[in-house]
């Protein structure tokens, strides 16, 4: 689990009003909006994303709005008191934005049914309480895609954080895709149990390496991952935000997290008082994932038969986990003909066939 110092009220309150941005902001604002992140806000990854976004949605509102935002908040108690905090400091919406965030947001969210919540990539709401999440394995199964038809090992490495149905489906979407153009292919997985230690990760990234893996991924919030495969001249993929610059010659490609569109929607729902708690599952179609730019490296031919199948994803021509899908023992799951449900895919606790590794607990 990731780790923080303990804290206090006092220091919670503290750091709310020094990320509270002030300058350029008057007495007419007209909603105040939280942020609650899992990790540091850094330069890449899952939270700079979300950062990313909030200034997307300050901009938006200029004068009219003002946010706040906590980083590395524990997935636990540490997260209740700072969703408390900023409700009662105000905030008329509050985004949270881990899976582990899913409880404390509806024990709070109890208590200030007057305020909005939404949750990311959690499965309970309320009636103030909504939640969203992107269909990332749209680009997952296409990053793998690449990986299939670039590897020269047959083997792919995955740096995964926690065994829940998110991550898992976001694994073996990539491992769909490569076994799409590559019978051979088989994808490897070393977990963190944290959704941010770069320590962990680098090691993971590397043991892969020594496994076999020439191409690399991930589904942790550093970029430890691509920064080893740059250093180890193996391939990788990018995860929630363009990585590029950490693996230059590295990096194929990726699948991006798009979120401000989000943020900008909901917060204008809640101002003109039609906003409903809603599941929200936006994918390449509702412009919340996109693909990394193509690494010189990648082929045309190949860069146009991704831009082809992304197409198809779009149209409804294709999709990651049409059947059949049989789990590592070869027992199917899904039949021919049938594509799984959203449900599904939500609850998804088994690895599909070609992934070696084996799930905890399983």
């Amino acid at each position: 689990m990731i780790r923080m110092k303990d804290i206090s009220k006092s220091l919670i309150l503290a750091t709310l009003a020094i990320v509270t941005p002030i300058t350029g902001f008057s007495n007419e604002v007209a909603i105040k909006v939280g942020f609650v992140y899992v990790g540091p806000v850094g330069d890449a990854g899952w939270t700079f994303q979300h950062d990313l976004a909030r200034k997307q949605l300050e901009k938006a509102f200029g004068n009219k709005l003002s946010t706040q935002f906590v980083e590395s908040v524990h997935e636990g108690a540490d997260a209740e008191r700072v969703i408390r905090e900023m409700a009662r400091s105000g905030c008329k919406v509050v985004f949270t934005t881990s899976f582990g965030y899913m409880n404390p947001t509806l024990k709070v969210a109890r208590a200030f049914p007057n305020t909005v919540f939404m949750h990311a990539t959690g499965y309970k709401t309320a009636h103030n309480v909504g939640i969203y999440n992107a269909r990332f394995y749209e680009g997952r199964y296409l990053n793998g895609v690449m990986a299939g038809c670039m590897t020269k090992t047959n083997i792919a490495g995955v740096v995964a954080a926690l065994p829940i149905p998110e991550v898992v489906m976001g694994i073996n979407a990539f491992t769909r895709g490569m076994r799409s153009v590559n019978k051979n292919a088989k994808v490897k997985v070393i977990w963190t149990n944290a959704w941010f230690n770069p320590g962990r990760e680098r090691e993971a990234a590397s043991a892969l390496i020594a496994q076999g893996a020439d191409v690399l991924t991930h589904h942790t919030d550093s970029t430890a991952t691509i920064q080893i495969a740059e250093e180890k001249h193996v391939m990788a993929f990018g995860h929630t935000s363009n990585e590029a610059k950490y693996g230059p010659h590295a990096q194929l490609s990726g699948t991006m997290h798009i979120w401000g569109g989000f943020y900008i929607k909901t917060v204008n729902d809640v101002l003109a008082n039609r906003w409903n708690s809603t599941s929200t599952w936006g994918g390449f179609s509702q412009n919340m994932v996109a693909l990394a730019p193509f690494n010189t490296k990648v082929p045309k031919e190949l860069r146009d038969r991704v831009t082809r199948l992304k197409r198809q994803i779009i149209s409804g021509r294709l999709h990651p986990f049409a059947g059949p899908i049989f789990n590592q023992s070869g027992k199917e799951m899904v039949p021919a003909g049938v594509t799984i449900s959203d449900d599904e895919l939500g609850r998804m606790n088994y690895f599909v066939y070609g992934v070696e590794s084996k799930l905890p607990n399983t």
